[in-house]
């Protein structure tokens, strides 16, 4: 790479997204580059929720359920996330956090496949996908069982024996990106529901579930959509497959006439049946503005941006750092490779402590991976340039070895 900061400043000038960075609060000095993990706040999401909390909850009260529009805020959402991952309006709703909606549609499927008895996923998924399903297993106690499959293995472990698929699009650790259409394909082929995990995809790339045909796919919305810490999980359900696919968890927001107040379940006949109970309106509210802001972000333009980042990140590690040992994890190729760009190191942690305390916040993953995440509506090609920079410089003056970066907290 013969490319210098100039350069990169150049490449800012000409970005067509670079408007949106004004939106977004990053302290200043920060490079924020976990994303992936948790979202930079909108600006405007500190307005919306004092509108929420001093107007909607404080003067209007319970009011607001019908004024404010608070019981249908979950299908608002829905709609307006369902034109961000290939879906129609009606085939995606906002519920409880990402591992609850994974046993909700993992239970789901089984109940349609009833003869069937194993459940494919990826062994080195993000733990709470493959804890839920092992434990609705354990729960249900009718002999199912996980059939675990590494990348380039998945295809394989496909068979007629098969209920459901579980796999997640880009891989929380490695980043890299599977084959939608083509696993799909295999697991309908064999008679088989696919479900999708977009919790680091959805926001960070075009998806296209109708396209691919998938039967169900599940989300969240705090890493690259910005909803806040803890915001709400998204589900999408097929239109064809409502009122035969009744989730277990049948709580009074799913039931078909919920102010009724019947004593038995009944079943909505659609998307609004994999509700539960009431939801956390305040963040709901919050990751609406979010989601408005990439409603008005062209998806083809941030992956084009991301793929970038990414590449040059590449470029100047091998470059800048490649006296260092340290190994990319992610795939190269653009049609293999999420929003990130993982490395590993024997000693990631305390240098990824040591970047943090530098300004550049990335995040670590054991036992050796250090990650970053680019999120091209608030990322800089100049912040490329200037991570790199002030990582060399830990690198070179051995700053991570200090005793503060290598004492591990709660979170890592």
């Amino acid at each position: 790479m013969t490319m210098t900061r100039e350069d990169f400043l150049a490449l800012d000038a000409d970005d067509p997204l670079a408007h949106f960075a004004d939106e977004f609060y990053l302290p200043e000095g920060i490079i924020y580059l976990d994303g992936n993990s948790l979202g930079a706040m909108p600006k405007a999401a500190k307005t919306r929720a004092l509108e929420v909390i001093d107007q909607e909850w404080g003067e209007d009260l319970i009011k607001s359920w019908n004024k404010a529009g608070w019981f249908n805020l979950v299908e608002k959402l829905g709609n307006k996330t369902a034109k961000l991952i290939g879906a129609d309006e009606g085939e995606v709703i906002y519920a409880d956090a990402t591992g609850l909606n994974v046993y909700k549609l993992v239970a789901a499927a089984l109940e349609m496949r009833p003869d069937r008895k194993v459940i494919v996923m990826e062994g080195s998924n993000f733990p709470t996908d493959n804890y839920m399903v092992q434990g609705l297993i354990k729960q249900l106690d009718r002999g199912h069982e996980i059939r675990f499959a590494e990348d380039g293995e998945i295809l394989d472990a496909i068979d007629d024996d098969v209920a459901a698929i579980c796999i997640t699009h880009v891989h929380y650790k490695t980043g890299h990106l599977h084959d939608m259409a083509a696993i799909t394909k295999k697991a309908q082929d064999c008679g088989a529901i696919a479900i999708w995990d977009l919790c680091h995809s959805a926001g960070a790339l075009p998806v296209d579930l109708n396209s691919a045909n998938v039967d169900m796919a599940v989300g969240c919305t705090y890493k690259y959509l910005n909803g806040g810490p803890g915001s709400q999980s998204f589900m999408f359900v097929a239109r064809r497959h409502h009122g035969k696919a009744v989730q277990p968890l049948t709580g009074w927001w799913g039931h078909d006439v919920p102010f009724g107040f019947e004593r038995d379940y009944r079943p909505r006949k659609d998307i609004r049946q994999f509700s539960t109970g009431t939801e956390p309106i305040t963040s709901l509210a919050i990751s609406e503005v979010g989601l408005d802001i990439f409603l008005r972000a062209d998806m083809n333009e941030i992956r084009k941006k991301s793929l970038k980042l990414c590449d040059l990140f590449i470029e100047l590690i091998e470059e800048r750092l490649g006296d260092y040992n340290f190994k990319l994890v992610t795939p190269r190729e653009h049609n293999r490779r999420g929003s990130q760009v993982s490395v590993s190191s024997e000693n990631g942690f305390p240098i990824m402590q040591a970047l943090i305390d530098f300004g550049v916040i990335g995040d670590f993953r054991a036992p050796d991976i250090m990650r970053f995440g680019f999120t091209p509506l608030y990322v800089s090609y100049v912040d490329v340039w200037d991570a790199v920079d002030r990582w060399k410089n830990i690198m070179d003056t051995k700053a991570w070895k200090r005793e503060e970066f290598n004492q591990k907290g709660a979170v890592t």
